[in-house]
C-alpha cells in the first residue's frame, strides 16, 4: 500500500474527477468504465502516467507508484476475466455465491445480498487499514484514533446504518470512545487543514531548491520567513506525511589518479579524525573532486577550514596538473595573509598530488604541518567529501556548456555557501558568521 496519505483537501479534490467513484485517506476507488478505458489505452501504446494525466488526476498527488500497482492489478484482471472483470463484485470469500434462503423474496434476497455485499467491504477496508500496514511478525499496535477515523471513513464511505457496534468490536475498541473522537472531530479538521496550509508552504521553500533540502535547512530557512518558526519536529512529520524528502546523492565512482613515484613519500595521520574544532586556522583539510559536464571533465580543488566550515581556498581546472594544488596554496596563502596558526595543519589523502616532493616542500615553507588518511579510507577526510556531496547535489553543474559557464557556477556557489548557506551544527550560522562568533568567543 502507498505510503502517501490524503488529506481532506485533497480527497474533496479527488472525488470531484468522473474517474473516481469514492477516496479514503490512503485509497481511491476508481470507476469500471475508467479501468477498462486504462487497460485499453494501455495496450495500444500509452503509459501509465500518460493515461492517468489525460484524465485528469495529479500524478505528484496520488504518486507514480500507485498508479503503475493499479495499472498492473486492472490489466491482471481483464486478462483473466475480461470486461466482466470490473462489472462484477468478486471479494470476500465465497463471495460467487449467495445466501441460499429459498423461502424469502427476490427482493428480500437482492437487498440481504447488497447488505452483505457492503459489510464484506466495510470489513475488508478495517482489516487493510487498521491491521494491514504491520509487517509480518510485527506486533505494534495501532493507535486507537487511526482506529477510530478508519471507521469514520468505512460508515461515511458506504453509508452504514447501526453498523458502529460491529465495526468497534472488529477494530477492538469501544464504542463510547468512538463517540467521544466523533464529538472532537471539528478539531481533526481544523488540524488537518492547518497541516495542508503548512504542507504548501514548506513546499514552495522545496521546490524553490528544487528539492535539494532537508528539513534541517528548511527549519532554517522558514526561521528567515516567518516570526515564529515551526518546530523542526513538525516539519519532519510533514514531510513524512505529504511524502517530500531531501534527493539523496548516490556515489559515484572516483575517477583513478596515477600512482606515486618512489620518491613520494606518505605521511601519518596526525589528524585521527579529531573533526570537532573551537579554533579557526588550526585544521585544513584539502580534496580534489571531479565534475562531468557536456561530455568534458573538470576538476576542483578546495582547502577547508574544520571548525568554521569555511571554504578558505580553490581552484577550478581542465586539467589534473600539479598546478591545480600548487594555484590552491597559493590562494590560501594570500587567504590567511601572514596569520598562521602555531599548530596548524593541512589534511588530506595519499592521492599523487599530496605525496609529490614539491607540494610537502611548499606546504612546509607555508609552516604547515602535514597529516594524510590511511590509505583507502574516505572517513579519516569525511567533511571534505561531506562538502563535495552536498555541492554536487546543490549545484546544476551538468547543464553548464563551457568550462567558464562551470566556474561562474562554482564561483557563485562558493560565495553562496560561504556567505549565505545556513548549517544545523554551525547553531544555524553560516561559516563566516560562525568563524566571527568563534573569534568573539
Amino acid at each position: 500500500m502507498s505510503k502517501i496519505h490524503f488529506n481532506e483537501h485533497q480527497r474533496k479534490l479527488l472525488e470531484m474527477n468522473p474517474n473516481v467513484t469514492s477516496v479514503s485517506d490512503r485509497a481511491i476507488q476508481y470507476s469500471s468504465a475508467f479501468k477498462i478505458r486504462a487497460v485499453k489505452d494501455n495496450r495500444a501504446g500509452k503509459g501509465p502516467t500518460q493515461i492517468f494525466i489525460e484524465n485528469g488526476f495529479d500524478i505528484e498527488m496520488i504518486g507514480k507508484d500507485r498508479v503503475r500497482s493499479a495499472l498492473n492489478s486492472w490489466r491482471k484482471t481483464f486478462q483473466t476475466y475480461g470486461e466482466d472483470g470490473f462489472l462484477e463484485e468478486r471479494r470476500g470469500k465465497g463471495s460467487a455465491g449467495r445466501p441460499s434462503t429459498k423461502n424469502l423474496s427476490a427482493e428480500k434476497k437482492l437487498e440481504r445480498a447488497e447488505a452483505r455485499i457492503k459489510y464484506l467491504e466495510a470489513e475488508n477496508e478495517l482489516f487493510k487499514k487498521a491491521r494491514g500496514t504491520r509487517k509480518e511478525g510485527d506486533e505494534t499496535q495501532v493507535a486507537a484514533h487511526e482506529k477510530y477515523e478508519v471507521i469514520y471513513e468505512v460508515i461515511r464511505k458506504h453509508e452504514l446504518q447501526n453498523c458502529v457496534s460491529a465495526l468497534c468490536e472488529e477494530a477492538n475498541v469501544s464504542r463510547s470512545g468512538y463517540y467521544d473522537w466523533l464529538q472532537n472531530l471539528e478539531k481533526h479538521v481544523i488540524r488537518e487543514n492547518n497541516d495542508y496550509e503548512d504542507y504548501l508552504f514548506l513546499k514552495c521553500i522545496y521546490d524553490a531548491f528544487k528539492g535539494k533540502i532537508g528539513y534541517r535547512r528548511l527549519y532554517m530557512k522558514v526561521c528567515e520567513l516567518l516570526e515564529t518558526p515551526m518546530n523542526p519536529k513538525k516539519i519532519r512529520r510533514l514531510m513524512c506525511k505529504y511524502n517530500f524528502f531531501a534527493k539523496v546523492r548516490r556515489a559515484n565512482p572516483y575517477k583513478n589518479i596515477a600512482k606515486a613515484t618512489q620518491e613520494h613519500k606518505t605521511l601519518p595521520n596526525i589528524l585521527k579524525r579529531e573533526f570537532s574544532q573551537d579554533e579557526p586556522g588550526k585544521v585544513l583539510l584539502t580534496d580534489i573532486t571531479y565534475f562531468k559536464y557536456h561530455g568534458r571533465t573538470a576538476y576542483l580543488s578546495c582547502v577547508k577550514d574544520v571548525a568554521t566550515r569555511e571554504i578558505l581556498a580553490y581552484e577550478l581546472s581542465s586539467t589534473l596538473k600539479m598546478s591545480i594544488v600548487y594555484k590552491t596554496l597559493s590562494k590560501l596563502s594570500d587567504k590567511l595573509a601572514g596569520i598562521i596558526h602555531p599548530e596548524a595543519m593541512i589534511h588530506s589523502d595519499q592521492g599523487f598530488h599530496y605525496t609529490h616532493p614539491e607540494f610537502q616542500k611548499r606546504v612546509r615553507q607555508m609552516k604547515l604541518k602535514q597529516s594524510m588518511s590511511r590509505r583507502g579510507n574516505c572517513l579519516d577526510n569525511a567533511p571534505m567529501e561531506s562538502f563535495f556531496g552536498h555541492m554536487k547535489d546543490e549545484l546544476d553543474y551538468i547543464e553548464a556548456k563551457t568550462f567558464g559557464e562551470l566556474k561562474q557556477m562554482i564561483d557563485q556557489y562558493m560565495i553562496y555557501y560561504n556567505e549565505s548557506r545556513r548549517q544545523w551544527n554551525l547553531k544555524k550560522m553560516t561559516p563566516i558568521e560562525y568563524r566571527s562568533h568563534l573569534i568573539a568567543a
